[in-house]
């Protein structure tokens, strides 16, 4: 029995012993680690947890009663299997088993490997990701996905504040990630959105329960030249309960009852998609006073614009700006001759939201209501910002109205040519 635990332990990569067993209150930063009753998440815990306590018939016990509720959950039957094969000798490894390929098996252990990290690693208690700054008032929920963890952090506007409510296992590209090129086969890292959602029916197997696709490349991807498309978060074929950590072309891909869970949380055209390398936490005071500084610099913007002063709302503006076919030049000539034809100008920005980029570069995505009105032309649009840091400021690095987003199927689809 104990070469049996020590042998399971080892090659589960991680002492299960060290679980943290955290209530599933659902506070700011608090972790959940998928604990629906009943999930498969869940009841894979228990049956680790059993393990680490010797508790090897109990163990089995749940280890039977996962497979059957889950019967597609291959990670299920090989823990099952383990703990059977372990009753007439000793085991030398997780996966102790001849029946199955070597790809499938090393697929497994890093299945397990990352599942168990997520139960013993949480998101530091108390923590935000930086990256949520400001909800606009529509948006109830915002997805932030966690590369080094294969982790999809669920978290909702409670009153501006971000507040975690779930998560879930995921799948991401076979190359790793920040996407550069078409077939690279990595999951891209920036602030998307949810663009539409198509419902498996109208979808091949291996998009499981449906999928909700992403905006990527956004404008701020195409100014960096980056290619590739059709980028979704989407479920698993019907006789896979879920797939190996890196093994997708590039989408995110969730356990079809995880996907459906999170169906109930999306809103399209509204709901933030934030995919990191590994996510920056930070204390929800700290995040405010971010968000607050930033804000006091777009609502100087705005009242700088309505100065009619071309030379204090320019200063607002990056070298490198960029607006269609515009760049920093083009633009000054531009509201130089408009302003030469105003008397007054009022703006009024509404249904702000502010999602800091993941990676190095500071880099900022901001999008509101606009509502322009000046002596001979009033226009409400909606528009999309990209600040940057420049000469130890925040600059606007890019400005246009949002445009709807095409269906673009992925680089995988089958039959696509």
């Amino acid at each position: 029995m104990k070469r049996l635990r020590s042998c399971l332990l080892l090659a589960l990569a991680m002492t299960v012993a060290a679980i943290a067993i955290t209530p599933s209150t659902g506070r700011a930063g608090q972790p959940l680690n998928n604990a629906r009753p009943g999930s498969a998440d869940a009841q894979l815990k228990a049956v680790l947890e059993k393990i680490a306590q010797t508790q090897l018939d109990a163990a089995l016990d749940g280890a039977n009663q996962l497979t059957s509720s889950y019967p597609t959950f291959r990670l299920g039957h090989l823990v099952r299997g383990d703990l059977l094969l372990a009753r007439g000798r000793p085991i030398a490894e997780f996966g102790n088993t001849g029946h199955v390929a070597r790809e499938r098996l090393d697929e497994l252990r890093a299945e397990v490997s990352v599942r168990v990290r997520a139960y013993s690693d949480h998101p530091p208690q108390g923590l935000v990701p930086r990256y949520l700054l400001q909800f606009a008032p529509a948006q109830q929920h915002a997805v932030v996905v966690d590369a080094s963890r294969a982790r999809v952090y669920v978290y909702e506007n409670s009153n501006g504040t971000p507040r975690l409510v779930e998560d879930y296992y995921t799948t991401l590209g076979k190359r790793g990630i920040e996407k550069e090129r078409e077939g690279d086969q990595k999951t891209p890292i920036g602030v998307y959105e949810i663009t539409s959602k198509i419902p498996g029916s109208k979808l091949p197997d291996l998009y499981g329960w449906g999928a909700f696709p992403i905006n990527y490349p956004n404008a701020w991807d195409r100014m960096r030249g980056k290619t590739g498309y059709g980028i979704w978060l989407h479920g698993v074929p019907s006789d896979t309960y879920a797939r190996a950590p890196a093994a997708s072309d590039g989408c995110i891909a969730l356990a079809n009852p995880d996907i459906e869970e999170l169906s109930r949380r999306v809103q399209v055209g509204t709901t933030p998609v934030i995919i990191a390398d590994r996510v920056e936490w930070i204390a929800p005071d700290a995040s405010r006073t971010e968000r607050d500084l930033f804000m006091r610099q777009l609502e100087t913007w705005r009242t700088d614009w309505e100065s009619l002063d071309t030379n204090r709302y320019l200063a607002h503006y990056s070298r490198d700006f960029r607006s269609g076919s515009m760049d920093i030049a083009a633009w000054r000539g531009h509201k130089q001759r408009v302003n030469t034809a105003k008397t007054r100008i009022k703006v009024t920005l509404a249904n702000v939201s502010v999602f800091r980029n993941p990676g190095k570069q500071g880099l900022i995505a901001v999008t509101f209501d606009q509502d322009y009105r000046s002596n001979n032309l009033t226009q409400q649009t909606r528009k999309r910002q990209y600040w940057i840091e420049e000469d130890g400021r925040w600059k606007i690095a890019y400005e246009a109205p949002t445009q709807g987003a095409k269906l673009v199927l992925p680089e995988s689809f089958p039959g696509r040519s």
